[in-house]
């Protein structure tokens, strides 16, 4: 049961800035980047009883992952911009994204050895 209201809760939200983004699309942008799927992410580890140290932990994935997302939106911005298709932008946003990730961990793993 508790599960059900998480998902519909997380759905409804979806919804939500979907219809907002179909009327008013920069401010579904906006709203969109707000970080809900964090938040609400880090309210139901909380609730579920997990430790801060999980929940720490949870939010410090959340920053690494930021500039990566952010390369993700620009490079698939860019790529609409110059009218490729909606799925190859994705595909190339995605790998870019993937890789960011991985040459950021090399990175830090560098820097903390």
């Amino acid at each position: 049961m508790y599960s059900m209201i998480k998902i519909l809760i997380s759905a409804l939200i979806i919804a939500g800035v979907t219809e907002m983004a179909k009327r008013f699309p920069t401010y579904g942008g906006i709203v969109a980047a707000l970080p809900i799927v964090s938040l609400l992410s880090i309210v139901w580890l909380s609730v579920q009883g997990e430790k801060k140290e999980v929940v720490s932990q949870f939010t410090l994935g959340v920053l690494y992952g930021l500039l990566g997302t952010i390369l993700l939106l620009a490079v698939v911005y860019i790529c609409l911009k110059n009218s490729l298709h909606l799925f190859v932008s994705l595909s190339i946003g995605v790998m870019c994204w993937g890789l960011f990730l991985v040459l950021q961990k090399m990175v830090i793993k560098l820097i903390t050895t």
